[in-house]
């Protein structure tokens, strides 16, 4: 098949999308509900990261990006940084806890989920995944273990594991960010004002996701032979060799990802070396003392 045909391929997965579709209109209403006595927390902001978080997604999985990536490394890991960075980290913005709540039928929520949640347990479960640890290491086994060349190649063979395959970044992408951005009304201790000794530690967090991204992508740099063979019995695209297109996507994830994770590292140290932040600190404490 050729690029100018590929280029006006649009896969349109239903399922995905009519889930997608689905999820929107019960953000939307339940955003349209708490902005009634909350507006201040849910500005319109949090409505368009939302809508363009669920946006990209369905770029990801249904747009030519789809078709190119079957045939290209490179052209599936822009694919795949859609579902790894820009769909999560605009989800996690959109703060969806509380608006995806509302927005469920109310006989829904009182009978089905009101028992389940008066037990405590999602809120039990919640915090144990979004402790940075937890987190980073669900991101880092998803992340490194979808690159490995054979389960790669299994997810190019079959459509179902490909599809977990993205599910699975997706997810662990959304809960590694969720630590970092703390959407409202959720915050791990030392989250709190006066409390910095967590928000100290996203800056490792941070750094060492650079370090396992980085290692993946110089490993796909500079290899020498191509590592996913499905690739190799693909026609090539753009007169690019396989190993060249390898080169390409591992240059592509070390460039975005570093950046990914590098700007909100340096966002979080300006933050806390900030003056405003230090009298906000030392405030607590001089009451304290008195």
């Amino acid at each position: 098949m050729s690029p100018d045909v590929l280029i006006t391929q649009w896969d349109i997965p239903w399922a995905v999308t009519c889930a997608l579709i689905v999820t929107a209109l019960i953000y939307i209403c339940g955003w349209l509900r708490i902005r009634r006595t909350r507006p201040a927390v849910f500005p319109r902001w949090r409505l368009l990261c939302f809508c363009g978080g669920v946006l990209a997604i369905f770029v990801a999985v249904a747009s030519p990006l789809d078709a190119f990536a079957d045939r290209m490394l490179s052209i599936h890991m822009v694919q795949h940084f859609f579902l790894w960075s820009i769909a999560p980290i605009l989800i996690v913005f959109s703060a969806p806890v509380v608006p995806m709540l509302r927005g469920l039928p109310r006989w829904f929520m009182r009978g089905a989920l009101g028992p389940l949640f008066a037990s405590g347990i999602p809120h039990r479960i919640g915090a144990f995944l979004t402790r940075p640890r937890v987190a980073w290491l669900i991101w880092t086994l998803a992340f490194v273990s979808w690159h490995t060349p054979k389960m790669y190649d299994l997810a190019l063979a079959s459509e179902n594991i490909h599809e977990c395959e993205h599910a699975c970044f997706f997810f662990a992408s959304l809960i590694f960010w969720w630590p970092v951005i703390a959407p409202w009304p959720f915050r791990q201790p030392g989250y709190t004002r006066g409390g910095d000794s967590r928000r100290w530690m996203l800056i490792p967090y941070l750094l060492l996701a650079d370090v396992v991204n980085t290692a993946i992508s110089a490993f796909l740099c500079f290899s020498g032979r191509v590592l996913y063979q499905g690739y190799l019995a693909e026609p090539r695209l753009f007169g690019m060799s396989a190993l060249n297109d390898q080169v390409a996507a591992g240059a592509f994830m070390w460039v975005s990802g570093s950046m990914m994770y590098l700007i909100p590292g340096m966002i979080v140290t300006i933050q806390l070396l900030s003056p405003q932040r230090r009298r906000e600190t030392a405030a607590p404490h001089a009451v304290a003392a008195q």
